[in-house]
């Protein structure tokens, strides 16, 4: 007979890869967009570990809520980046090298506050980013208030209600609303992304968005997955 270890161990190694190709299906019903309607674009944009998403304003401010205040507290810009992240790694600017300790903490101790980001845009938000690290999407209506309920959902709000402000960096317009959420190795910013692609209608590998590379493969995906349905020429910027 074999060892009973051997057994556990078998068992976790299957656990784990069938959590790691895990795929958590989108919903048909917001995503892909139908030929008939004009949908609205979103960009996904990757800085080489991090992913935001360019969002266009006008649509952040619909349906009111926490998210509609904040976003109106915003310095002007027809689109606004949303990210999330640990509520001092992300904000903190100083070099990285000098920040090797705080990282450690935010990746490896459960339950770090995180922050919301909301960075208006003047212009083209996708020009700072190279072709291979941006993606456009067009969502549907319905996926992106679906999108935008979610990012509402993770803001934390005070007695009355509000948005609750915990940093803006002097010479820049992004500003840090308190999430509900917390950060850790288990929930990263891209694993915050990756829900939000979930939650407009895109198929997501939930256990594998821990990288920029997979929340970014995962655009890629739905883009396929639209022009195939839709016999549409894959959208480009």
């Amino acid at each position: 007979m074999r060892p009973p270890g051997r057994f556990l161990l078998a068992g976790l190694i299957g656990a784990v890869a069938a959590l790691w190709t895990l795929t958590r299906p989108g919903d048909a019903a917001l995503y892909p967009t139908p030929s008939d309607e004009a949908g609205v674009t979103v960009y996904l944009l990757d800085n080489g570990f991090h992913t935001d998403l360019a969002v266009p304003r006008a649509a952040l401010m619909a349906g009111g809520g926490p998210l509609t205040e904040a976003t109106a507290s915003l310095a002007p810009g027809d689109w606004v980046l949303v990210g999330w992240g640990d509520a001092v790694f992300y904000v903190d600017q100083s070099p990285i090298s000098g920040r090797l300790p705080d990282g450690a903490r935010a990746f490896f101790r459960p339950g770090n506050a995180s922050v919301v980001m909301l960075d208006p845009e003047a212009g083209d938000p996708a020009r700072r980013f190279r072709a291979e690290d941006r993606h456009v999407l067009r969502l549907s209506s319905a996926g992106m208030a679906a999108l935008r309920a979610r990012v509402q959902a993770s803001l934390a709000i005070d007695a009355a209600g509000r948005p609750v402000l915990t940093a803006a960096r002097p010479g820049d317009d992004a500003r840090f609303f308190a999430s509900r959420e917390t950060f850790w190795i288990g929930h990263l910013c891209n694993h915050w992304t990756a829900d939000l692609l979930s939650a407009a209608g895109l198929d997501v590998r939930p256990f594998r968005a821990v990288t920029s590379g997979e929340v970014m493969r995962t655009a890629a995906r739905a883009e396929r997955l639209a022009a195939a349905k839709l016999d549409l020429k894959p959208e480009r910027d």
